[in-house]
C-alpha cells in the first residue's frame, strides 16, 4: 500500500489528522490540525537535549514538528503509536535517521534507557485509566525530565464515542499535581465549532461521532447536564489545555 493510499483512508478518521489530505474547505480540519500543531510546536519550546518519546504520535506529522522547532540536542525522537497503518505512513512520509516510529501498545511500551522529555497529546481522554497512564509515562522519564500532556476540558465524551473521560483544567492539573510533577508552563486553546455541522455531520471528519446523540442523553442524564452548564458558560466552543510539567530531580 502506497503512503497515499494510506493517508486517503487515515484521513476519514476523526481521530486520525493526515496534513497533506486535510480538504481547504473542511474547516474542522484545518481548525483541528492547527490546534494540534500549534500543541507540538509548545512541546517543543520545552524539550530537553537528549531522548523524545512521542507518545500516541499518529501519522508522524508531530514527531517530526518536535525535531525541526526544538532549539536542543535532541539525539533521538522515538514515536510509538497503536495504529499499524499509522505508524506505516508515518514511517514513509517522516523517515528520518533520528527519528524512530513504533506500533506498540502503550500499556505494554517499555525502554529502559528512558527519556528527558515525553510528549503526549490528546491521548489522555481515550484511557480508561488517566492516572495509571500518567504513571507510566513518569516511570519512562528522567529525573528532572519534561512531560508534556494535553486534553479537552470542555466535555467531549458526548458527542466523540472514542473518548471515555472528560476533563475541566481543574481535575486535568490536579491528575499532575497528585504525581509530584511541577508545572511549568501551560497552553490554553479555544475552538469555536458550528452547531449545525456537528448536527449534520457535514464534514468527512465528523462522520465518526455519537449517532443518536439525544438517545444517548437520555440514558446519559449527567452528560446532558454536563453538556448545558458547558455551553452556557463557554458558548459553542471547544477547550484544550496542553501542560508542561518536569519530574522532581
Amino acid at each position: 500500500m502506497t503512503a497515499d493510499h494510506m493517508a486517503t483512508q487515515l484521513a476519514s478518521s476523526l481521530e486520525r489528522i493526515v496534513p497533506d489530505h486535510i480538504q481547504e474547505d473542511n474547516a474542522t480540519g484545518l481548525q483541528t490540525l492547527h490546534l494540534h500543531q500549534a500543541r507540538y510546536v509548545f512541546a517543543a519550546k520545552h524539550v530537553q537535549t537528549g531522548r523524545v518519546l512521542d507518545m500516541a504520535s499518529g501519522t508522524g506529522y508531530g514527531s517530526e514538528i518536535l525535531f525541526r522547532e526544538s532549539q536542543e540536542d535532541i539525539s533521538e525522537i522515538v514515536g510509538v503509536d497503536i495504529c499499524s497503518d499509522a505508524v506505516a505512513y508515518a514511517k514513509k512520509r517522516y523517515a528520518h535517521p533520528s527519528v524512530t516510529f513504533l506500533n506498540q501498545d502503550i500499556d505494554t511500551f517499555q525502554d529502559e534507557e528512558k527519556f528527558q522529555t515525553i510528549v503526549s497529546l490528546e491521548t489522555i481522554e481515550h484511557l480508561p485509566n488517566p492516572d495509571q497512564f500518567i504513571k507510566k509515562l513518569i516511570g519512562l522519564l528522567k529525573p528532572g525530565g519534561i512531560l508534556i500532556c494535553s486534553a479537552p476540558t470542555t466535555p467531549s465524551v458526548d458527542v466523540n464515542p472514542y473518548h471515555l473521560n472528560d476533563f475541566t483544567e481543574n481535575s486535568f492539573r490536579k491528575m499532575f499535581q497528585a504525581q509530584d510533577l511541577i508545572e511549568i508552563d501551560h497552553l490554553s486553546q479555544i475552538q469555536p465549532y458550528s452547531l449545525n455541522a456537528v448536527r449534520n455531520k457535514s464534514e468527512t471528519r465528523m462522520k465518526d461521532l455519537r449517532s443518536n446523540l439525544l438517545g444517548y442523553y437520555l440514558t446519559h442524564p449527567h452528560r446532558a447536564i454536563k453538556r448545558l452548564l458547558a455551553t452556557i458558560r463557554y458558548g459553542f466552543t471547544n477547550r484544550y489545555l496542553t501542560l508542561a510539567c518536569q519530574k522532581p530531580l
